[in-house]
């Protein structure tokens, strides 16, 4: 039996049915056709479902869909405003910071959780923010070089 949920979805007030062992994951790809985020792992390992609730890095497989009643929920496809990229995507765009894109969204999204915290950390302070996100084509030189970048964007 589904139970009736509501939350903000990127600025925009959402009502959704959601099963009791849905995931958060499931509900944004499926019936509310949010498929930037991706579907990796499954087990919270990989940071390709990342979103933020409430501004907090979360794994979208790992929470249960109800879990986001009455909360707001940022996906990647919620950055950008209109036809201008938020100043993180556009820094990834600039810097190479992806390669095929999966792990992109996951990434952006940790980053703007960083950089609303800490307006200019350092590389350290990146890596730590990054680390439940796994890249498997980089080095991660060109993701870490676009953090940097977006904070230095972000600043001006």
């Amino acid at each position: 039996m589904k139970t009736p949920i509501s939350f903000v979805l990127n600025g925009t007030a959402v009502e959704a049915l959601a099963a009791p062992h849905e995931c958060l994951l499931d509900l944004l790809r499926g019936p509310l056709g949010h498929t930037g985020t991706k579907a990796g792992c499954g087990a919270g390992e990989c940071g390709a479902c990342t979103v933020l609730m409430d501004g907090v890095v979360v794994n979208a497989c790992l929470v249960l869909a109800g879990e986001a009643n009455g909360k707001r929920i940022t996906t990647i496809e919620g950055l950008a405003e209109g036809e201008s990229l938020h100043p993180i995507q556009q820094a990834f765009v600039e810097t190479g910071g992806m390669q095929c894109g999966f792990c992109t969204p996951g990434m952006i999204l940790s980053a703007k959780a960083l950089l609303d915290e800490n307006k200019k950390p350092g590389e350290e302070e990146i890596r730590k923010a990054l680390e439940g996100n796994f890249c498997r084509c980089t080095g991660y030189t060109k993701i870490i070089a676009s953090v940097q970048a977006a904070a230095r964007k972000m600043r001006d």
